[in-house]
């Protein structure tokens, strides 16, 4: 039955501590010599713990309710409140500060594009500093640095969390060569994140790649989108990097797209600045057939200079979904046949199994970073 303030202060005290029970976990525990402490008792990662949430009447009823709600949230999220409330203390020297070295380690970074830059800082701003920010780094010991990554896991953006363990990681080494610190504790964090398996996207397998070609030129929709499609399969791009594609990236006399880094924003476009995934500029030969389908897009030709202009606002690049809508209308299932990113699969899979060419020599053109997957 649910405490009241009546009943607390009708309680006496005995020889022996003894609970009064108001629930959810939470109860007073009652001193022989009269104190009262509020606690929760709550269970994380199969462990029985007890939190201190005050003391007795300068903790009221309600103020006790309302510390048990935003302790069972965070537990909710996979955090464990006791370790939040460990965490939370002041440094007293704020230039010790885990968020000021993160801060510091961030500025020195002066290599990356302003909105991976910007997108780094928000991810830790976001994840990380209301965890861990204000606390002395010279302090921080491994669990204290997986607290922000399994809040994150808990919440199953483990893309995130991935890369999370990356950054903190980074700000640790960072600490070290500072000579802020001797160890890096995050070196120990390696393992820590529950293996998600990686969904690859649908592919066809080679024999039917005759049908495809089949089908994609007997589609009837929009000329752009027929030619988008042909040429996302022989060169074998991501979306975003076919999607915002510029004329001023091709150069047709030698056969060559050279994809930027990044790339000037188109006003109204979200996304339009995004260039090559890996943020290196990325050299992609083109085909003689590459190049024939690039000459009949120039009849369309929007005035911002892209490539592939929208069939409704000619100011605006096609759609996300425009390649794999038009694969839909071939009569081809984009869950479970294939989807515009499954051609990069194709592709992997014919330049290996041609024998042409070395994994790395592929993987190198597929613009991957690590050799883990298409």
């Amino acid at each position: 039955m649910a405490l009241t303030d009546a009943k607390i202060r009708a309680a006496k005290p005995t020889d022996k501590a003894y609970k009064l029970t108001d629930g959810a976990g939470m109860f007073l525990l009652v001193h022989p010599n009269g104190s009262r402490y509020w606690r929760l008792r709550y269970r994380i990662l199969g462990k029985e713990k007890t939190l201190a949430l005050g003391v007795y009447p300068e903790v009221s009823l309600s103020e006790a309710r309302t510390k048990r709600d935003e302790a069972r949230k965070l537990i909710s999220e996979g955090i464990d409140p006791c370790e939040q409330k460990r965490v939370k203390k002041v440094v007293p020297d704020l230039q010790l500060s885990f968020e000021h070295i993160a801060r510091r380690w961030h500025a020195s970074n002066k290599q990356w594009a302003q909105s991976h830059s910007d997108k780094v800082l928000k991810s830790l701003e976001t994840h990380v500093f209301p965890f861990i920010g204000n606390r002395d780094i010279t302090t921080l010991n491994t669990p204290d640095l997986l607290i922000p990554v399994r809040a994150a896991e808990a919440k199953q953006i483990y893309e995130i969390a991935s890369r999370l363990q990356q950054r903190i990681s980074a700000v640790m080494r960072y600490a070290v060569q500072s000579g802020i610190i001797r160890y890096n504790p995050a070196l120990d964090m390696a393992g820590a994140l529950t293996t998600v398996k990686r969904q690859h996207r649908p592919a066809l397998n080679l024999s039917r790649l005759p049908e495809l070609l089949s089908r994609i030129d007997g589609y009837k929709g929009q000329p752009v989108t027929r030619l988008a499609v042909m040429l996302n399969l022989l060169v074998f791009i991501r979306s975003s990097e076919l999607r915002y594609a510029r004329w001023s990236e091709i150069d047709i006399d030698n056969a060559m797209w050279t994809i930027p880094a990044e790339r000037e924003p188109l006003p109204g476009v979200k996304f339009s600045h995004r260039g090559s995934k890996m943020r290196t500029p990325h050299l992609v030969p083109l085909s003689k057939q590459a190049v024939a389908i690039l000459t009949e897009l120039q009849t369309w030709a929007g005035e911002n200079g892209l490539i592939f202009t929208g069939a409704h606002d000619p100011r605006k690049p096609i759609s996300e979904n425009t390649v794999n809508k038009a694969l839909r209308v071939m009569g081809y299932d984009t869950t479970q046949d294939v989807c515009g990113h499954g051609f990069r699969a194709m592709a992997c899979s014919a330049l290996i199994e041609s024998g042409l060419w070395s994994r790395d020599a592929v993987e190198r053109q597929m613009s991957h970073q690590e050799r883990n997957g298409v």
